[in-house]
């Protein structure tokens, strides 16, 4: 008989707040689209505002498994690792959905739906981020590292630095008019991309975040004027110094800016070194979980 473990559990089968309120935390974007679609707040069409929704939460639940490890450094705290697998599966579980309300639009129709999948780019990408997602959610479980290595195992999960991208290129695509979220959302991808990289290098963690968040904010300005020049056909310069401009609404340069600084005040907070002793139990925490929580 397959035993199951209560998600809200630690390893060691004890009650862990963190992993229940994430666990609750998750079930919250789905419980909100639910009470707009029964209160008609997605008139006056309810499927497409469902699978816009859905997609959604995937690129942001994504990208917060993406946050999981920098945080934990940044923060000091080991025990964040514990909730990057809940996160991770809940990515694939709206992109799931993602999809399956997109086949209710089409009215069922897997012939139709199969085709346009190939047929037009931004939905290609889209199902091949999905076809990603699946592969890490079916192998994130404890059986599955054991069956595949630790090595082989953290080879294949390194595919969701490729699979990020691919699921913020098909949000930028379908949004069309409007890119201010995708191009945050990707100025954040940008932002924990370069944390991560900067800790190479054994640089203090406020360092580490600070350089990020210079050098992402204007990445990002780049990416949402460059956009806008290439397939709308506004001027570049007209959107970079909006990045500028105090007159205007918040940029997405200004939230991923503000992302960084948040990060910079949270390894701040932590700087001073824990004790000796809490120091070698957190490494060793660390260790214990890297083979054992997704990337």
């Amino acid at each position: 008989m397959i035993k199951l473990k209560a998600p809200w559990n630690e390893r060691n089968g004890r009650f862990s707040a963190l992993k229940a309120i994430v666990f609750a935390g998750l079930f919250a974007p789905a419980a909100w689209l639910a009470f707009e679609l029964a209160t008609g707040m997605l008139f006056p069409k309810p499927v497409t505002e469902l699978i816009h929704g859905a997609g959604l939460w995937t690129v942001r639940l994504l990208l917060l498994s993406l946050l999981v490890t920098p945080l934990r450094r940044f923060a000091r705290w080991p025990k964040l690792i514990a909730i990057r697998r809940m996160v991770g599966v809940a990515a694939f579980a709206y992109a799931l959905a993602h999809l399956s309300l997109y086949v209710v639009d089409q009215s069922y129709d897997l012939l139709h739906v199969g085709s346009e999948i190939v047929l037009r780019f931004y939905l290609t990408i889209g199902f091949a981020a999905l076809v990603g997602l699946a592969t890490l959610a079916a192998t994130s479980t404890d059986a599955m590292i054991r069956r595949l290595g630790a090595a082989n195992w953290n080879r294949l999960h390194k595919l969701v630095y490729l699979i990020a991208p691919l699921a913020l290129l098909h949000f930028f695509l379908q949004a069309k008019a409007n890119v201010a979220e995708p191009a945050m959302m990707t100025g954040l991808f940008f932002l924990l991309m370069l944390a991560r990289f900067f800790t190479r290098f054994g640089w203090p963690q406020w360092a580490c975040a600070l350089a990020s968040a210079l050098i992402a904010a204007p990445a990002t300005a780049l990416a949402e004027a460059s956009w806008y020049a290439f397939v709308r056909h506004i001027p570049f310069a007209r959107v970079w110094g909006a990045n500028f401009s105090l007159l205007l609404a918040p940029r997405p340069s200004w939230l991923v800016a503000a992302a960084g600084v948040a990060l910079i005040v949270v390894a701040l907070a932590r700087m001073a070194p824990p004790s000796t002793a809490r120091s070698a139990m957190e490494e060793a925490a660390l260790r214990a979980s890297k083979a054992r929580a997704p990337v």
